[in-house]
């Protein structure tokens, strides 16, 4: 692991750990996880994510199971925990490891790592399944990450994933003015087409949907001078029209705000 790495490591480290935050970062937070998060909520976003993602799980009865780049475990993470035949958990964070580590303390098979996942500390492997919310556009060499995520499953194994895309032109735009003042631009780096492609190219892509297409006008049309009702209404019908249309539409998808991936690893020739 190279000297610059081990930085960033250590600056996210701290930085999730304090949630400490420039000018420009909590501005952009604000839009991201106040006035967005708010809409999710509201038309059904974050619940439609939630029953998806248990539905891409299956039967975890039998699984060994990671929890890629976790913190204190997201709303997922003690189902998993529960219902998998092998929970591990891994952040670099102590912090977020250790309240994990409390929460999952009487659960047989369930355990919580502070580790690097490119690190060669990291031994273990053959997993059944990786979760990985929030996490894989952390790493700035998709290849590299490509290739570890390949190490660690097990044959047929299976990810789940989401993240952020920069593929919508105006949020592009707004990136890329706000990107060089941004606190976390070393490990941020939302997934551009030529990403989502590399992994379209490298594992079996079984199921994708993406949110925040339409649904994300949705802020804008929050001013206009009609009823509560029919914004909402407005929203859940553009929300909708994202979800169908990501899953089989690349012009659609690439629209969007979010991704969500369920990938399987191809068998090795």
């Amino acid at each position: 692991m190279n000297r610059d790495y081990k930085n960033i490591n250590q600056r996210q480290r701290e930085f999730y750990n304090t949630k400490k935050k420039n000018a420009a970062t909590r501005i952009w937070s604000y839009f991201r996880n106040g006035a967005l998060n708010r809409i999710k909520k509201r038309i059904g976003v974050e619940h439609d994510i939630y029953e998806l993602h248990k539905a891409w799980f299956g039967d975890l009865s039998n699984k060994k199971v990671l929890d890629l780049g976790c913190f204190a475990g997201n709303s997922l993470s003690f189902y998993l925990a529960q219902n998998s035949r092998e929970y591990l958990g891994i952040d670099l964070s102590p912090i977020g490891i250790d309240n994990l580590s409390q929460r999952i303390l009487k659960i047989p098979g369930a355990r919580a790592e502070v580790i690097d996942f490119l690190s060669e500390g990291f031994k273990e492997k053959d997993f059944d399944l990786i979760y990985a919310y929030g996490v894989l556009h952390h790493f700035k060499d998709v290849d590299e990450l490509i290739s570890k995520l390949k190490e660690k499953l097990s044959n047929g194994g299976e990810i789940v994933s989401h993240d952020p895309l920069q593929t919508s032109l105006p949020i592009k735009l707004i990136r890329s003015i706000y990107r060089p003042f941004q606190s976390d631009k070393d490990w941020e780096w939302p997934f551009s087409k030529k990403t989502y492609y590399k992994f379209e190219e490298a594992f079996e892509i079984r199921g994708r949907r993406a949110v925040l297409g339409k649904a994300k006008w949705s802020v804008f049309a929050n001013l206009l001078p009609v009823s509560e009702e029919k914004k909402i209404n407005k929203a859940k019908l553009w929300h909708r029209e994202d979800w169908e249309m990501s899953a089989h539409s690349d012009k659609h998808m690439f629209t969007c705000m979010h991704l969500s991936l369920h990938m399987v690893k191809k068998p090795v020739k």
